[in-house]
C-alpha cells in the first residue's frame, strides 16, 4: 500500500503498475471536498517520490466515478474575496496538473458518472476508458459558473472549439457513444470489462504503442487555430449560444469569451484566465440564485428519502383515464421500469392514450436517448384495459379523469372496490379538495392527491397532497413512486388549488385588474416574458385552456372569496363565453396555426379587442415596472400565506414548487429568494402603493412582522 486515506487508496500492482481507487468513506458517491483534495495531493507526493512506477490507473470503488465538487462546501468559498477564490482554484489546478505531469502514463476508468470536477480530473489523465452505460459532462453552467479546474482549457484542445463550447455552454451529460465520437474518451467497453481494458491500454502506453507525451503536449499548448479560424469558430458560437441562453444567464457567453481569451496561451497561463472568469461569475446574483436552487433541490430529495421507511413497494401501477395526461403518466411509469395498467371506458380513448405514449417513446428513439428494443420493452409495460378485472395486484392507482368532483368520486369508489386493501389510491386533480373526494371512500387513509403538471414528461414537479385522513404510508408511497418516475415531489396540505395553482390564480387576478384598467394584454405578456417567465399570463391562459382557467377560477373564488371572487366578467371570462378556449380550439387571447414542425404558433387576432372591450372600466397609464409589481405582488403574498398556513412546509418547498411547476425564472432563485433580494420592508412598502386594488395586494400580519424585525426566508444563504 503506497497511500491509504478516507477517500482514496494507492496500491502497487505487478510490473510497475499502480492503481488509485477513489472510495469516499461514509458516502454513497465520490465527490470532491477539501478532505478528498488534500488526500489526493498527499497521494501524488508519495507517487512522485517513487522512481519505479511505470503507469497509473485511476478508478472508482463506487457505482460512479465522481459526481463533482461538494457544492455545500465550495459554495461557501464563493463568498470569499475574488483573490482568495482564484488562489484556491489555481491550487486545485496544480494538483490535477501534477497528475498530468507524472513521468509515467495515466489512464482513468470511468464508470457511472464523471461530472464537473470528476470529468476534469479525467481530462488531466492521458487516456480515458469509459463504460458503455456511463455519462460524463461539465454541468457547471447550470449553476451559473464555468468549469474552474481546467475544463475550459483542456477540453477544447482535445475535442475542438466547436464541440467543447457545445459541451460546456449547455452543461449536457454525454453518453459513451457521443463522448467517443467527439474524442473526449479513447475507448468504450462494457462495465464488466472496464478495469481490464484500462489496464491493457496502460500497458500499451508503457510498451510504446501509444505516444502519451504527444497527448500531453496537445493539452498543454495553445489551440492550433489560425486567427481567421478562431474568429469564425467563436463568433458562430456566440450567435448560437446567445440565442439559447438569453439575456439573463451570463455564464454561457462568458464561457465562449474565456476559451477565446486563453486560446493562444499555454496551460498554466490559461488556468489563470479560467480562474478569473470563474471568480467573476461566482459573485453574480444569478449564480447565487442557481446554487440556492440546487441546494433546495438537494434538501427536498433528502426529505423524500426520509419517508422511505413508511413507503410500500410499487411493482405495478394503474392510471384511470387515457387522455393526454393519462397517456403521459403511463409513459412516465413505463419508461421508469414500472408496469402500469391504463383504463378508460371506451376503446377509442384507450387507443388515443396509447398513441400519446407511443409518440413520446418514438421521440426518445429519434433523439438517440433510447434504442428501439428498449423503447419496445417499455411500451409493453403499458397494459390497456376497459375493465377493473386486472387491478387485483396493483400497488398504486392514479385517477386522471375529467376535473369534475362527482365524476371523480364515482370513479374513485369504483376502483377502490377492485384493488387490494393495501393499495394506495391517488387523484391527479389540480384544484378539487382531497378531503371532498375522500368522502365516499371506504379507506380514506389510503388516499391522497398526486398532481402532475402538463406535459407530464417535461414538468419535473409532482404535488403530493395530504388529506385530513391520508396516512403517512399513503404519502410516503406516493412520494417514493413520484421519485421513481424521475419527478421532484413536494408534500402539501389540502386546500383549494393546493399550492401551485393557489398562488397562480392571484397572479391571474393581477392580470385581470390590469386589463380592466385598459392595459394591452400583449404588452403585459412581453413585459413578463422579458422579466423571465417562459410565457406571459395571456399566453399561459391560452396554453392551460381558458375553459380550465374559468372552472379553476370558480373553485378558487369559492375557497377564497375575500380575495379571489370578482364582480363582473374579466377578459378571460369574456373569451371563454365566446367559446375561445385557447390552444384547444386555436382561439383565445391569440389565434394559433401549426408551424412547420406541427407546433401551435401564436398569432395576433384583431377580433379579440372587441370581445374583451366590455371588461375595461377605465384606462390608466402604467409603467413597465408597475406592470411587473402589479402582477407579482399577489403571487408573492399568496405564497407567504401558504407558508404561514402550513400548506407548504418550508421556503425551499415553496421556491422549488413554483420553479418546477410553473417555470418561475430560475435566475431569480425562487419566489421567496426573489423577495429576500427585495427585502421584506421594501416589499411591504411596495404593497402599500397598491392597497386600493383590493385584498390581493394586502400583506399579511406575518409579513409586517418580518419587515419590522428585518427577517428573511433564507438567512445566511450563500
Amino acid at each position: 500500500m503506497i497511500f491509504e486515506g478516507k477517500s482514496l487508496t494507492v496500491t502497487s500492482l505487478s510490473n510497475g503498475l499502480v492503481e488509485m481507487c477513489f472510495d469516499l468513506e461514509g458516502e454513497r458517491v465520490n465527490k470532491f471536498n477539501q478532505a478528498t483534495l488534500d488526500e489526493l495531493q498527499q497521494a501524488i507526493i508519495e507517487l512522485q517520490r517513487k522512481d519505479d512506477i511505470k503507469g497509473l490507473l485511476l478508478y472508482s470503488g463506487k457505482s460512479s466515478f465522481f459526481v463533482g465538487a461538494d457544492v455545500n462546501e465550495f459554495g461557501a468559498l464563493f463568498q470569499s474575496p475574488a483573490s482568495d477564490l482564484i488562489e484556491a482554484l489555481l491550487k486545485i489546478n496544480g494538483i490535477f496538473s501534477a497528475i498530468e505531469d507524472f513521468t509515467f502514463p495515466t489512464v482513468v476508468a470511468i464508470n457511472g458518472e464523471a461530472l464537473g470536477g470528476g470529468l476534469e480530473i479525467c481530462l488531466a489523465c492521458d487516456y480515458r476508458v469509459m463504460a458503455d452505460d456511463a455519462k460524463i459532462g461539465l454541468p457547471e453552467v447550470k449553476l451559473g459558473i464555468l468549469p474552474g479546474w481546467g475544463g475550459t482549457v483542456r477540453l477544447p484542445r482535445m475535442i475542438g472549439v466547436d464541440n467543447a463550447i457545445e459541451w460546456i455552454a449547455t452543461g449536457a451529460n454525454k453518453r459513451a457513444p457521443a463522448a467517443l465520437k467527439d474524442g473526449a474518451v479513447d475507448a468504450v467497453v462494457t462495465g464488466d470489462k472496464l478495469k481490464e481494458a484500462a489496464l491493457d491500454l496502460l500497458q500499451q502506453c508503457i510498451d510504446g504503442k501509444f505516444d502519451y507525451a504527444a497527448r500531453r503536449r496537445e493539452k498543454q499548448s495553445p489551440l492550433t487555430l489560425s486567427s481567421i479560424e478562431q474568429t469564425m469558430a467563436f463568433e458562430s458560437a456566440r450567435g448560437v449560444v446567445g440565442a439559447k441562453a438569453g439575456p439573463h444567464y451570463p455564464s454561457p457567453m462568458t464561457i465562449i469569451s474565456t476559451i477565446q481569451q486563453h486560446a493562444p496561451l499555454h496551460r498554466n497561463e490559461a488556468f489563470k484566465v479560467e480562474a478569473a472568469a470563474f471568480a467573476q461569475l461566482a459573485k453574480s446574483p444569478v449564480t447565487h440564485a442557481l446554487i440556492g436552487i440546487f441546494l433546495k433541490d438537494q434538501y427536498l430529495k433528502k426529505n423524500s428519502k426520509s419517508l422511505q421507511a413508511e413507503a410500500l413497494s410499487v411493482n405495478k401501477a394503474a392510471v384511470l383515464g387515457a387522455g393526454i395526461m393519462g397517456g403521459g403518466i403511463a409513459y412516465q411509469s413505463a419508461s421508469s421500469g414500472i408496469a402500469i395498467m391504463m383504463k378508460d371506458i371506451n376503446q377509442q380513448a384507450i387507443e388515443d392514450g396509447l398513441a400519446e405514449s407511443d409518440k413520446l417513446f418514438f421521440k426518445q428513439v429519434q433523439r438517440g436517448r433510447l434504442k428501439q428494443p428498449e423503447a419496445a420493452a417499455a411500451m409493453h409495460r403499458i397494459m390497456p384495459t376497459l375493465s377493473y378485472g386486472d387491478f387485483g395486484d396493483v400497488d398504486i392507482v392514479v385517477e386522471a379523469v375529467v376535473e369534475n368532483p362527482k365524476v371523480k368520486q364515482s370513479v374513485l369508489a369504483e376502483v377502490e372496490a377492485a384493488i387490494p386493501e393495501s393499495a394506495i389510491l391517488t387523484s391527479n386533480t389540480s384544484t378539487i379538495s382531497i378531503d371532498l373526494l375522500a368522502t365516499g371512500l371506504a379507506r380514506p387513509q389510503n388516499f391522497c392527491g398526486m398532481h402532475f403538471f402538463n406535459p407530464v414528461h417535461r414538468m419535473p414537479l409532482v404535488e403530493v397532497i395530504r388529506g385530513e385522513k391520508s396516512s403517512d404510508s399513503a404519502i410516503a408511497t406516493t412520494v417514493a413512486y413520484a421519485r421513481r418516475l424521475g419527478k421532484t415531489p413536494i408534500v402539501v396540505n389540502d386546500c383549494p388549488g393546493f399550492y401551485v395553482n393557489r398562488v397562480l390564480f392571484p397572479y391571474f387576478g393581477g392580470h385581470r385588474l390590469l386589463l380592466k384598467h385598459g392595459v394591452d394584454f400583449a404588452r403585459v405578456d412581453k413585459i413578463m416574458e422579458r422579466w423571465g417567465w417562459p410565457m406571459g399570463p395571456a399566453y399561459l391562459l391560452d396554453v392551460v385552456g381558458l375553459d380550465t382557467g374559468y372552472h379553476g377560477g370558480e373553485v378558487m373564488a369559492a375557497g377564497f372569496s375575500d380575495r379571489m371572487k370578482y364582480e363582473g366578467d374579466g377578459a378571460a371570462d369574456l373569451l371563454y363565453r365566446a367559446e375561445r378556449y385557447g390552444q384547444k380550439n386555436n382561439r383565445g387571447f391569440y389565434r394559433y396555426e401549426l408551424d412547420r414542425r406541427g407546433k401551435p404558433k401564436k398569432i395576433s387576432d384583431p377580433d379579440v379587442k372587441a370581445i374583451i372591450e366590455p371588461c375595461v372600466d377605465e384606462t390608466i397609464e402604467v409603467s413597465d415596472e408597475q406592470i411587473i409589481e402589479r402582477m407579482m405582488i399577489p403571487m408573492c403574498i399568496e405564497t407567504i400565506r401558504c407558508l404561514e398556513e402550513g400548506i407548504v412546509s418550508s421556503p425551499a418547498d415553496a421556491d422549488i414548487g413554483l420553479i418546477y411547476g410553473l417555470g418561475f425564472p430560475p435566475f431569480r432563485g425562487g419566489i421567496l429568494h426573489y423577495l429576500d433580494t427585495i427585502g421584506m420592508q421594501k416589499f411591504v412598502q411596495m404593497c402599500e402603493q397598491y392597497k386600493q386594488l383590493g385584498p390581493l395586494y394586502h400583506p399579511t400580519d406575518g409579513m409586517a412582522q418580518m419587515a419590522a424585525e428585518g427577517k428573511s426566508f433564507f438567512p445566511g444563504a450563500a
